[in-house]
């Protein structure tokens, strides 16, 4: 029956504080979130299984995790710097048609990673098909085509 109990409460712990700390979908979720949801978890199952781990103590720990997860995410939107400090900042890895072999390195991409991106979301075909692509913070890799390629796929340009 203990661990009956214990479940429901750490449920409920869990059910307020992440209702409590706002919503945040899986695309926008970064690596340490991942680390922040694998620690709580490890938490939640010493308090489920564990003999010498309280409930309080969990509950403790969940809440002082996330509050210090959704503190720096308040002082990321408050500081600009913090935000490029703890989350970094976009990079340009092709400009003008052009790859920039040191921006790829750095990040440890290859030019089939910016084509994956290309013709994914563009259908392009060829490294010369593209204006810019940006590794964006979240690690995605933003695709802009030549106007000529714009076009042709279809797509408005402004």
């Amino acid at each position: 029956m203990d661990e009956v109990l214990r479940t429901i409460a750490v449920y409920l712990i869990l059910l307020v504080v992440f209702r409590l700390t706002g919503k945040r979908t899986l695309a926008q979720a970064t690596s340490f979130d991942l680390v922040i949801v694998l620690v709580v978890g490890e938490a939640t199952a010493q308090a489920l299984l564990g003999e010498d781990f309280s409930v309080r103590r969990a509950a403790i720990v969940i809440v002082t995790l996330v509050l210090l997860q959704r503190g720096s995410d308040y002082l990321a939107w408050r500081s600009k710097t913090f935000d490029r400090i703890t989350e970094g900042a976009p990079s340009l890895l092709i400009s003008d048609g052009d790859v920039l072999a040191k921006e790829l390195a750095t990040h440890k991409l290859r030019e089939s990673d910016i084509m994956e991106a290309a013709r994914d979301k563009h259908g392009l075909e060829r490294m010369d098909q593209i204006k810019w692509a940006v590794l964006e913070k979240s690690g995605d890799i933003t695709v802009v085509p030549r106007e000529e390629e714009a076009s042709d796929a279809g797509v408005k340009s402004v």
